[in-house]
């Protein structure tokens, strides 16, 4: 059974989340939700590839906040059952399953097969992520087919 989350933990969760309130966070993250609809690994890629632009900059910011924050579940800082509540990692969903229909793909490009990999295995590897990633992922997958992505 999960232990009872701290009141430390729930301090960090919230300094988490002052930190996605920085205004280039914030501008990163809108782009993430709003406009990054990848629908290829080759749409990833030309992103990824574009170094020192605006949207390259917030693929990686975004990328490394999520990235760091999931590694506080993976190594037990913080519980499973507070961290994966879809108010404060509802985005995290968001984002692996824009991603995962061709993370594969990805990483494979990259020549990085730890890509997403802290997201995905956090997620997945959580019975409480799984579930709410499972409510998630089809809203994604419809969203994507109505943008014609």
């Amino acid at each position: 059974m999960a232990r009872k989350p701290t009141v430390d933990e729930a301090r960090l969760i919230l300094e988490l989340y002052n930190l996605r309130r920085e205004p280039e966070m914030r501008k990163a993250r809108q782009w993430w939700l709003t406009t990054f609809w990848p629908a290829s690994a080759d749409d990833f890629m030309k992103v990824a590839m574009d170094f020192g632009s605006q949207e390259n900059n917030w693929l990686r910011q975004v990328g490394s906040y999520w990235g760091i924050a999931l590694s506080f579940v993976l190594n037990g800082i913080v519980s499973e059952k507070l961290f994966f509540e879809p108010a404060f990692c509802g985005e995290a969903y968001f984002i692996f399953a824009k991603m995962r229909p061709f993370l594969k793909e990805v990483r494979e490009k990259t020549k990085n097969p730890d890509l997403f990999r802290l997201m995905e295995a956090a997620i997945l590897g959580s019975k409480i992520g799984r579930a709410q990633f499972e409510k998630v992922e089809p809203r994604v997958a419809m969203l994507r087919q109505q943008r014609g992505a």
